[in-house]
């Protein structure tokens, strides 16, 4: 996974306002983030198959597909959303600042979630169950409490709550009940460590944009903590991924192979030196919500596999 892209879009402004390039693109449409809907599906069918020994393969590349669709809305609206509060006005990889047509933007953004919830109703059909899409529709409801009028909670410093219970405990519980129409205690246990490392990309994406925050008046974590008591804080929440998962292979919640969890140590060592030393330049730091991106996937995929041997 490569960040070059992200780093140097952001890195040149002007050039960016006078010609909308790929990188900008890129920026935009954030490849990257789409590990945050994928990881969860994953994971819930990983510990659903290391319970039972099966997997309905129809509904986890159903469900996989309806996941991405499903935060590409998210994604899009919250755009469109920060466009109207005036927050994103130096963001020149929006993607209302790069288009000039938010209705436009918009429309395509409820398309996504459209085709996002069919395949989630086709889940519900071949189970007849109604579990899931209720899950994922609370997962929806969350997302847009994020951003979206007239609740906006992101702006209050909620975000990093509603993305962990919508990306952890709610979807990661979806798709173990998509596999075995039950729920499972280990499940939710790994769903807390998943959570929390997604919360942690919210986290980080805020540094940078401590000044815009706090101008539009947005209560984000590191406003209120300010970055240098943010950065401080940072190693704890890195460090509570690996420590919730060795408690749960000492008691046996957990199989020994999720220790893997620690050759994602690389990527979570990084990001803290990185915004230790760089909290107080927003174009040095900018990029620490893709390191923390690289530590959400390679802890999610290590400890995947480790439910999976």
């Amino acid at each position: 996974m490569t960040l070059k892209p992200f780093r140097s879009a952001n890195a040149q402004p002007p050039q960016s306002q006078r010609s909308p390039s790929k990188k900008l693109w890129l920026a935009a449409i954030k490849p990257p983030m789409y590990s945050v809907a994928i990881m969860p599906i994953v994971l819930g069918t990983a510990i659903a198959f290391h319970e039972t020994q099966t997997i309905h393969s129809a509904i986890f590349l159903t469900f996989l597909v309806s996941a991405i669709l499903i935060l590409a809305w998210e994604n899009i609206t919250n755009d469109v959303f920060d466009s109207e509060t005036g927050i994103d006005q130096n963001k020149h990889h929006s993607l209302v600042n790069l288009t000039g047509k938010k209705n436009l933007v918009f429309a395509i953004g409820n398309l996504f979630l459209g085709l996002g919830l069919l395949g989630i109703g086709a889940i519900a059909i071949w189970q007849q169950d109604l579990t899931v899409p209720g899950l994922i529709l609370l997962c929806c409801a969350l997302g847009y409490a994020y951003q979206g009028p007239p609740f906006r909670l992101g702006y209050q410093g909620l975000g990093e709550i509603l993305c962990f219970f919508a990306f952890g405990p709610l979807a990661v519980s979806a798709a173990y009940y998509s596999q075995n129409q039950s729920w499972s205690f280990t499940s939710g246990v790994a769903s807390i460590i998943l959570g929390m490392s997604t919360s942690l990309i919210l986290f980080c994406s805020h540094f940078h944009q401590e000044t815009d925050d706090r101008a539009a008046g947005k209560r984000s974590p590191i406003v209120r903590l300010g970055t240098r008591r943010a950065a401080q804080l940072l190693p704890w929440l890195c460090g509570s991924l690996f420590g919730l998962t060795v408690v749960c292979v000492l008691l046996q919640i957990f199989p020994g192979w999720t220790l893997l969890i620690f050759a994602s140590l690389p990527p979570a060592i990084q990001l803290v030196r990185h915004v230790s030393a760089h909290h107080h330049l927003p174009e040095r730091v900018s990029n620490c919500k893709f390191i923390a991106v690289n530590l959400h996937f390679w802890s999610g995929v290590l400890l995947c596999i480790g439910f999976l041997l």
